[in-house]
Parts: C-alpha cells; structure tokens; sequence
C-alpha cells in the first residue's frame, strides 16, 4: 500500500528528527500529526510510556538511528492498521506543492502552533466556537473561494488538508462565508479551524454550520490576499527557527 510514499514519509520523519536542534519536540509533533498517544506508541516499541516522555520532554539524550528507526516503523504501522489515512495525504502532496491553482499557499509547520497565535497573525476576530480555540493546528491551506468552486472536483477537494486536517482552512475573496462552510460539511473532512478573508457581510448561516461542526470560526482584517498570506509564511518560518 503507497510503498512509494511511505519510503518517503519515512525519510522526511527521520529527517527532520535528525537535524533538529530539539529532537524530542519534533517526534512529539509527528506523533501528534498521526494522533497516536504515547500509550499506544509505547505498546508498539515495548518500552514504558514514560520513555516516550522522557524523550519528547528532553529529559532522555538524543534518540539514535535505531531508536528513530523503530519510533518512526511504529507510527507507519500504526497508520496503516488505521486504514492509511496520514499515509495517503502525504501522497497528495508528494509530487508538487499546489496541486491545483485555488490553493495559494499550503504549508506544514515545523513545530505545532496554537490557534490563539494563528488568530493573531492573520488579525482575526472569533465568530463561532470561541470555546475551541485552544486547540493546536500543524499546518494552514490558504484557498481562493471562487477557485475552488469553478475548479476543484471533491477528490481535489481533499489535497487542502496537506497532511493533516489538524490545520487552518483560509479561504480569500469571501463576501458572505456561506459557500466555504457549505463546501467543508458536504465534503465531511473538518479542518481544525476556517479562517475567512474578504468577508463583507457574514452570513447566519455560515456561523451556524461552524457551531454545528464545533469548528472554530474566524473573520480576518488584514487588508489584501497578499499581506495575509506574507504574514502566515512568517509564521510557518517562525517554527522552523524554534526546531
């Protein structure tokens, strides 16, 4: 199953544990990108899940090429007895970085940020869901609405989650919101937070579909498609810098 894109999932995850300045933060974050806990990921190694602490709070010395070996073989198989979801969005991202022209802007950050933080970055307002925004997200996908919806057939629809849905979904040129929150129920995949930009008058419904989903839902103030998309990379560069 995606042995291709497995083999290169593999390699990014020991990758980046590797070369990382805090080891033990960067496998916490991929384990938490596969929503594996520490329990269970102890389970697959044989070891205590104190361990699996100890080397994600830094209190145990840098992991090995073993240790990483079986830390990431576990999270792989994990994933696949689960049915290969984290698998399989790696691989709708593998071949190119926008896979179609709606998305503007897709990126993974290096290090998990708190939705607070996003809101602030993209000078946002919470309009639903306030209550769910101390939430973490791994990663954002900026989309142009009117794109999406001329172009993006529903498989296409599913390469906005990168690969996780644990991210921002920020949709530009919006007047009402209406339409992106009706596209994200129907698809049935949630993002953990929606962001819209452009919005001129929210609609109702919009904020109602986000309360029913239990998504937060947030109205960003920067001014142009341009700045707000400027402002989110210097994010994402921000946790590359704390790796």
């Amino acid at each position: 199953m995606l042995e291709k894109e497995k083999e290169a999932l593999a390699r990014r995850i020991a990758g980046e544990i590797t070369l990382s300045s805090d080891p033990g933060k960067t496998m916490r974050k991929w384990r938490e990108i596969f929503g594996v806990s520490q329990t269970e990921l102890a389970e697959h190694l044989g070891v205590s899940s104190s361990v699996i602490s100890d080397y994600e709070g830094g209190r145990r010395k840098s992991p090995g090429a073993g240790t990483i070996k079986k830390f990431v073989e576990a999270l792989l198989k994990i994933d696949e007895a689960r049915g290969g979801n984290v698998i399989r969005a790696f691989s709708r991202t593998i071949d190119v970085e926008l896979p179609t022209s709606a998305i503007l802007d897709i990126r993974e950050f290096a290090v998990p940020i708190t939705v607070e933080e996003l809101i602030e970055a993209v000078k946002g307002e919470v309009v639903a869901c306030e209550e769910a925004v101390n939430r973490v997200i791994y990663g954002y996908t900026v989309v142009d609405s009117i794109q999406a919806i001329l172009e993006m057939s529903s498989e296409e629809f599913l390469k906005l989650y990168g690969w996780t849905t644990e991210r921002a979904l920020v949709f530009t040129k919006v007047s009402t919101g209406r339409s992106p929150m009706v596209a994200v129920r129907v698809q049935g995949l949630k993002p953990a937070v929606i962001v819209l930009h452009g919005v001129k008058k929210l609609d109702e419904l919009a904020v109602k579909l986000a309360q029913r989903e239990r998504i937060p839902l947030i109205v960003s103030r920067i001014e142009g498609e341009p700045e707000l998309i400027n402002s989110l990379r210097k994010l994402a560069e921000r946790t590359e810098k704390e790796v």
